[in-house]
């Protein structure tokens, strides 16, 4: 008898499990998320408990101590395990301690490639007690000097390659007392000291865990930089709660300590740090590090150092996808990928290419209180709604006007909901779970960033600034992105940043910048509408050199317009969609258009030119 009420009691639980799976085929990968999701929900409470404070730094700690032996940093042609990474940054605490007479809560800013130093250096500053504001190493003059002032660093810290950019501004560094350190053995410029002469020279001895005692779950432990929608880059406050979050999608994505990650995306970035590196600190992983992402050496670089794990953003793929094709093109050990803004097409395409790799493609901002994971592999999706999620982390999406950049309201003043496979505006409530620290030195940006009175007086919501769209099965779908952005190569670039600099050029007297989509390519690619001053020319030339000199090559307007007058709408607001759907087209464009060549300049666009763009056979 009991024999049958076992077996009756097993096949009801199948039969259960498959009337389940008829109902919902992803109950199975629902499940696991789950489990993933409740024991990161145990750990952080865990850690939001335990004191002292564990940070990130001590989860480093305990893996040097644990597996000291095992290799933590592979770069070009050297490696360090954990141990050594450990006893670098104890040398480059103690210089830094010693010569910079750095004391626990200050701010120091980090201005360096991928390179192992990047790591060294970021430790050392979290021995220390210390912030680090990470500065896109892309950023020139003015950029760099607001990055740099908005979080009230008191030190610059650079990469031997980036001197030149380093001299640009250091009068105004100098005169504000900032001290500028380089990493090379010596320096004859003044105003600017030498810093690995004097790591070489320090003791690798362990630092006292009381430089650090202060710190806490809310304390600030980065500073990672934004476009957003202002001209100039926003410093998004990371304290260390967010840095531990952050650092877990490796979990959510798969990843075991046995993986070896390959991290090419650059450390100054939300994705490349706090995912990567970090995910690969709590993982305990093995990272390959390359200073930049390059399409011919990528796949050598898995074989050779036998990857697992992969990141990307959206363009990585295609370029992977552009190469040339191999007999070997299978031959890896790549098994997952981890990452976002990939088309469908080119997911498609990547996976019948290299083979089966788990695509993880994730949603969320630097500065955001939300995000998503496609957990099931859906082709084209963001993520997958959960109920634990919605739980913890409550988010909608509202109806949005974009010709009035507004949320639509209902006859009550408050927000309407969009049904499900409509597109909406996603808000995020922001409450004690979940946080939106906002913008270093920034109130207005952070303010603007914040919905009131969304759904009931008194409440209170993140404003995304994306548009996305949720199916029937719970799937989500980036749409697009509001605001004066446009992303292109993986950046966020803000038009009036770009504009300022175009209108510092003699002959121009009014800018319109704006993102344009480009045939086989994600995101937007820079465009310009231009109105010249009176009875003067267009300045091909200048113009160049001035884009040239200033904005990184992905913030460059690849094409630029001439027209008579420039659209405003009636409060004076530059008109963008219009132009926007208009393109590049010189078929179709009446107007006088330029195309900015590689390393030639601003010249005539011509129909051969958009053909072979558009064929591909230009590659932007």
């Amino acid at each position: 008898m009991t024999v049958d009420l076992f077996v009756t009691a097993i096949v009801g639980l199948a039969v259960l499990l498959f009337l389940l799976f008829l109902r919902n085929p992803y109950f199975l990968k629902d499940v696991s998320f789950a489990v993933t999701a409740l024991h990161v929900a145990i750990r952080m409470n865990r850690f939001k408990k335990q004191k002292p404070f564990y940070s990130i730094l001590d989860c480093f700690l305990d893996k040097a101590s644990r597996q000291g032996h095992k290799t933590f940093i592979v770069f070009e042609d050297r490696s360090y395990t954990y141990s050594q990474a450990d006893k670098e940054s104890n040398k480059m605490a103690r210089a830094l301690s010693t010569h910079a007479h750095l004391k626990r809560g200050d701010t120091v800013a980090l201005f360096l490639g991928n390179e192992p130093q990047f790591v060294w250096t970021w430790l050392a500053l979290a021995k220390l007690g210390c912030t680090a504001s990470l500065l896109n190493y892309n950023i020139r003059s003015k950029s760099l000097l607001h990055c740099f002032s908005c979080c009230e660093a008191k030190m610059l810290v650079a990469g031997a390659d980036l001197q030149g950019a380093v001299e640009e501004v250091l009068p105004t560094l100098s005169q504000q007392g900032v001290r500028v350190f380089i990493l090379s053995e010596d320096c004859n410029v003044e105003g600017i000291e030498s810093l690995s002469d004097k790591v070489q020279q320090a003791s690798d001895q362990p630092l006292s865990p009381q430089l650090r005692a202060n710190v806490q779950m809310n304390s600030p432990a980065l500073y990672i930089y934004t476009s957003g929608t202002t001209g100039l880059p926003k410093a998004a406050v990371i304290n260390h709660e967010r840095l531990w979050m952050s650092s877990f999608l490796l979990s959510f994505a798969g990843v075991h300590a046995s993986d070896i990650i390959y991290i090419y995306l650059p450390l100054y970035h939300s994705a490349g740090f706090l995912m990567g590196l970090c995910g690969a600190i709590e993982k305990g992983l093995t990272v390959v590090l390359r200073r930049k992402f390059s399409a011919s050496h990528f796949w050598s670089d898995c074989r050779r150092y036998n990857v697992t794990v992969i990141q990307y953003i959206g363009e990585i793929m295609r370029y992977l996808c552009n190469t040339p094709k191999k007999d070997n093109d299978r031959d890896h050990k790549v098994r997952l990928a981890v990452g976002n803004g990939i088309r469908a097409d080119t997911w498609t395409e990547f996976l019948q290419r290299f083979g089966d790799i788990r695509i993880c493609e994730c949603y969320g901002a630097t500065e955001g209180n939300c995000g998503f994971v496609n957990y099931v592999g859906k082709i084209g999706a963001i993520g997958k709604e959960h109920f634990l999620q919605k739980m913890g982390y409550p988010y909608v999406l509202i109806r949005y006007d974009t010709e009035k950049e507004e949320p639509v309201k209902d006859s009550r003043g408050f927000c309407i909901k969009v049904p499900r496979g409509e597109t909406g505006l996603l808000v995020s409530k922001i409450g004690k779970r979940t946080p939106f620290i906002g913008y270093a030195k920034n109130k207005q940006q952070t303010e603007k960033k914040k919905l009131r009175d969304v759904f009931v007086k008194g409440d209170l919501y993140f404003n995304s600034g994306d548009l996305l769209k949720i199916d029937n099965e719970g799937f989500v779908f980036f749409q697009d992105r509001i605001g004066d952005t446009f992303r292109w190569k993986g950046e966020n670039v803000a038009t009036t940043e770009v504009a300022d600099y175009l209108l510092m050029v003699d002959c121009i007297e009014e800018v319109n910048v704006y993102g344009v989509k480009v045939p086989g390519h994600e995101g937007r690619i820079g465009m310009a509408a231009l109105k010249l001053k009176e009875n003067i020319d267009f300045d091909s030339k200048a113009t160049y050199q001035q884009v040239k000199r200033y904005l990184p090559t992905y913030a460059r307007p690849r094409f630029i317009r001439i027209k008579e007058n420039l659209s405003v709408t009636g409060t004076f607001k530059q008109i963008k969609a219009k132009l926007a759907e208009e393109g590049f087209n010189p078929a179709v464009i009446r107007d006088p258009l330029y195309y900015l060549e590689d390393n030639e300049g601003y010249i005539p666009m011509t129909e051969e030119i958009f053909k072979s763009i558009a064929e591909g056979r230009i590659r932007l």
